[in-house]
Order: structure tokens, then sequence, then C-alpha cells
């Protein structure tokens, strides 16, 4: 496939997101994903399309991807961290916030997701 279908494919994947239709949003972006797996944008998109509608074990997994495919991607670390966190993995969740935040120490939205976790103990 071409790399405008792919690009046609993210388009409409963050159409959906952008309209709040997480549920529509996952098809296209999956069919990028698979035609163009290295793409951290994808990915990342795919993993917030999971993480709005709850689909914690696979937000985590493609965000995985992300960070490794981009290791100073703040927002893919804090994606990161809400997956692991929905899914109860909060020492893992820490880490992922942590990471978020000394990437982006200006952000207060990555510094709360972290303040919020229960202090470990």
């Amino acid at each position: 496939m071409a790399d405008d279908d792919v690009y046609e494919l993210f388009t409409a994947g963050r159409k959906h997101l952008a309209d709040g239709e997480w549920l529509r949003a996952i098809p296209p972006l999956e069919r990028a994903r698979d035609l163009e797996p290295d793409k951290g944008s994808i990915r990342e998109s795919l993993g917030v399309a999971y993480l709005r509608a709850r689909r914690f074990v696979d937000a985590e997994a493609e965000l995985q991807v992300a960070v490794e495919l981009a290791a100073n991607d703040h927002y893919a670390y804090f994606l990161l961290g809400r997956a692991q966190e929905g899914l109860g993995r909060l020492e893992l969740a820490r880490g992922s916030y942590k990471l978020a935040c000394w990437l982006r120490p200006s952000s207060d939205t990555y510094r709360q997701a972290l303040d919020a976790l229960p202090k470990a103990g």
C-alpha cells in the first residue's frame, strides 16, 4: 500500500480521536500500524485510542513500542504510565511518569499524575 494510504488511515484515525469516537479510531489506526509498524506517531495514537476504550493491555503494548521507537517522547511515557496505572501496575506507572517528568519538567499534568499515585511501601 502506498504511503498516502497509510497517511489517510492515520488521518482518519486521528479525526475519530478528535471527535471522541475512540472505538471508530481503532480500525484505521490498527491498519496503519500494520502497514508502518515503525511509526511512533501511529503507535502513540493507537495507544490513545486503546486507553480511551479502556483496553489497557493493548494500550500498554502499543505505547511500549512507541517509547522504544522514540526514547525522548515524554507524552508516550505519560500515556504508558496511564495504561500501566489502569492495569494496576503502579510501580511501573511511577517509573513511566518519572521519565515523562524528567523529559518535560515543566508539565504540571505529568507531575500531578505522579503525585496522585499511592506512595510505595
